[in-house]
């Protein structure tokens, strides 16, 4: 259960990792300004440059949002070490959190809500090899990203000065 579990998670945030880092790359962004002061995000070039240009308050209200939903993935539904299904994200709707959350994560549209046993099994299959290969691709990413030539075939990947182990490098100091 836990290693599944595990898997699955860090399966689909991977998979968000390496679609945002290739939709960001190829120059999409969002419409609006990325600060309160005005400042675009057109402001850096690269994907992990782009997270080094994003202020130290935003970054906090990301890393405290994902923290939110994972604490809620422990505390509600049935825990997948007690019974429930690994990989299953509880429903806000099951705790009464739908008035504020009015979507689910999964299946926001209600669309796979009646899928059958059989193709529920292909499908978790499916995202545990896509989820797989994207763990590899965001790391080919950062690998070509830090060591030109590491992978070759991805030699258009524009290099990165800074440094991905120290996400709040440069604007963190909780004494300041």
């Amino acid at each position: 259960g836990y290693l599944r579990h595990a898997e699955s998670k860090h399966g689909r945030v991977a998979m968000a990792a390496f679609s945002g880092y290739v939709v960001q790359a190829n120059g999409f962004h969002w419409p609006w300004a990325m600060t309160m002061d005005g400042r675009s995000f057109d402001v850096a070039g690269s994907p992990p440059e782009q997270w080094d240009a994003i202020p130290l308050n935003a970054k906090l209200q990301i890393v405290a949002f994902v923290g939110f939903l994972e604490f809620y993935s422990e505390i509600a539904g049935t825990h997948y070490m007690k019974g429930g299904v690994p990989g299953k994200y509880p429903s806000f709707a099951e705790t009464g959190f739908d008035a504020v959350m009015p979507v689910d994560l999964y299946d926001p549209a209600g669309l796979w809500g009646d899928m059958s046993a059989e193709k529920s099994k292909r499908g978790l299959a499916v995202e545990i090899n896509n989820g797989r290969a994207a763990m590899l691709g965001i790391f080919g990413f950062m690998a070509a990203s830090k060591v030109d030539g590491s992978v070759p075939a991805l030699s258009f990947i524009k290099p990165y000065a800074g440094d991905y182990m120290q996400p709040f490098e440069g604007n963190f100091d909780l004494f300041a």
